[in-house]
């Protein structure tokens, strides 16, 4: 339904992974599991806002023991570890707005929005005070002043300055609420042609009620509405993604240039009823992946069907740039699918989870250590070809069978097949625990993996 030109012609000239999967939401643990490597259950970032560990490896670090100076622009929601501030009185320790170590910013680009805003001031438009406010009136302003269009000018000007070897990082913040997209893009789709919403599973799924219910007063030509909006800002940033990868070829650079294209997270969009993104459901955590590699052109426009995921980027980057893969990773390379090949240790599920203490924290206040009530508010979803297996922190459970209803309405009712998956989900939390020094003894001045940085 949503028409991605640009995107399309990526995929064409590299691999699309079809079953590709984020392994957390919202943005700040998605995000901390796609720079690291790392499932969330190692990496501990539960929300926007949870401190990234100082001590992992990620993208950026590693593109510098490349040789690369990494440079991002939009933003990265990584909370700063406490312990690396400079006191009380950091202003990082207030946001959750962060960057990983190792980046340079090209441009800032926060929920405030400030930077777009002071331009959208300068091009003579009355400018509501918040980002969200601006962001809700982007219908009202020509695409090409929009938010992602901004992004755009400024990845460009700085690709267009460039003189050798570079690293970046483009972090478009649409598709995002508020749904209003920039200039024609919010007509671009009729609601009234939109495909319904997935309904709702028969029996009700506990977790986080941060998620907005669709019951009544909302109709479904408001939910329609607010689909086209959001099938509105993908097509606007396949536009824009496709100036700056049109400025690429025009540069002379394509022949040399490893693009990766991927998200944080998901959308609901009215699916199982709901907004936003967050829970176990699909919806929420299957996004794109598209890799182009230059160098390897055998497999350029196939589309690979097995289970991918987030974890898997930092370490294709890493063999792409000819750096070690860390030990810490979770994910593996995607290289030898880049080439036409499937290797045959791949996984046979795709992994998620869910953690939504971050909602207890903010509001406050906490018995600690004694009350831990917080560890079961977190979820874990283990997603084979035919079944989806939930997995809750206080020990509930749900099981649906996806061969028969893709939906997630129909549950599994044979207890075998029940077991199966919730084994499977205790030997891939086991066979991913943290493994930084496990690979290593100390004889003969160590033996094994040695991690990153050790002497």
């Amino acid at each position: 339904m949503v028409r991605t030109p640009n995107l399309d012609r990526l995929a064409a000239e590299g691999v699309r992974f079809a079953r590709h999967y984020s392994q957390s939401a919202p943005c700040g643990p998605g995000r901390a599991c796609l720079y690291t490597g790392t499932y969330q259950f190692n990496n501990r970032v539960v929300g926007n806002g949870t401190p990234l560990d100082f001590r992992f490896d990620n993208v950026a670090r590693a593109a510098r023991r490349a040789g690369y100076v990494p440079v991002v622009f939009g933003y990265t929601d990584q909370g700063i570890d406490p312990r690396t501030a400079t006191g009380p009185d950091d202003a990082r320790l207030s946001t959750y707005q962060g960057f990983p170590p190792g980046f340079e910013v090209g441009l800032d680009l926060p929920d405030e929005q400030d930077a777009w805003r002071a331009w959208l001031g300068r091009l003579g438009y009355d400018v509501p005070a918040g980002g969200d406010a601006a962001l809700a009136m982007e219908p009202e302003r020509p695409a090409e002043h929009g938010v992602s269009a901004f992004l755009s000018d400024a990845v460009i000007a700085w690709l267009e300055r460039q003189d050798g070897p570079w690293f970046a990082h483009a972090s478009y913040l649409r598709p995002h609420p508020p749904y209003a997209a920039a200039g024609h893009w919010a007509r671009r789709y009729d609601p009234d042609l939109l495909p319904p919403a997935l309904a709702r599973p028969e029996r009700d799924m506990p977790f986080c009620g941060r998620l907005a219910d669709l019951r009544a007063p909302v109709q479904d030509r408001e939910l329609r509405a607010l689909q086209a909006q959001y099938l509105g800002m993908i097509s606007d940033v396949d536009e824009q993604l496709g100036r700056v990868l049109d400025t690429v070829r025009a540069l002379g650079m394509w022949d040399d240039t490893f693009v990766v294209v991927t998200s944080d997270h998901g959308e609901q969009l009215g699916d199982q009823g709901k907004l936003d993104k967050g829970g176990p459901f699909e919806s929420s955590y299957h996004i794109p992946g598209i890799v182009r590699d230059p160098r390897r052109r055998e497999a350029h426009g196939a589309v690979v069907t097995e289970f991918t995921e987030n974890v898997d980027v930092f370490p294709t980057i890493c063999e792409a740039i000819g750096v070690e893969v860390p030990a810490q990773c979770d994910g593996m390379p995607l290289t030898d699918f880049l080439q036409g090949q499937r290797p045959p240790w791949w996984r046979d599920a795709a992994h998620w989870e869910y953690d939504w203490r971050w909602e207890y924290i903010y509001r406050g206040p906490h018995v600690w250590p004694w009350d831990r009530r917080l560890e079961s508010m977190q979820l874990s979803v283990l997603r084979s070809r035919s079944v989806a297996y939930v997995q809750y922190g206080d020990g509930a459970w749900r099981c649906f069978d996806l061969a028969a209803d893709p939906t997630w309405r129909t549950e599994v009712t044979d207890p075998g097949v029940v077991l199966e998956h919730t084994q499977s989900m205790l030997t891939w939390r086991s066979r991913h625990a943290d493994r930084t020094l496990s690979d290593m003894l100390t004889y003969d001045g160590g033996v094994g993996r040695v991690p990153d940085g050790a002497t």
